[in-house]
């Protein structure tokens, strides 16, 4: 279920002028696909709470990163994998979480 494209323009890091950072925000962009990986073994295995654990983690890490507008999209996933059942409506947040991820970028 994984997306191959790309929808949209680079998501670039708001600390990726300070040369101080930019070595650790290039670390973790790289490790994105991992953690979207993970959020999406745990949708498919209808495990809620490792999600909602997850979407926290990437929640606090993209803003400490400079990627505010993943972790306003994590922060709705880990709100709604609580509140809510529906897993077409949280594997579609998944999968949008997933392209955000996919775009981002240092600098």
């Amino acid at each position: 279920m994984s997306k191959e494209h790309i929808s949209g323009p680079p998501i670039i890091s708001k600390l990726g002028d300070d040369e101080d950072f930019v070595e650790l925000v290039e670390l973790f962009v790289s490790e994105l696909p991992d953690r979207v990986e993970s959020m999406r073994k745990a949708v498919e295995e209808n495990d809620l709470d490792t999600l909602k654990r997850l979407a926290h983690q990437l929640k606090g890490a993209a803003g400490g990163y400079g990627f505010p507008t993943i972790t306003d999209n994590a922060r709705d996933l880990e709100q709604n994998s609580q509140a809510t059942e529906d897993l077409a409506s949280i594997r579609r947040q998944v999968e949008e979480l997933a392209d955000m991820c996919q775009r981002a970028r240092a600098n």
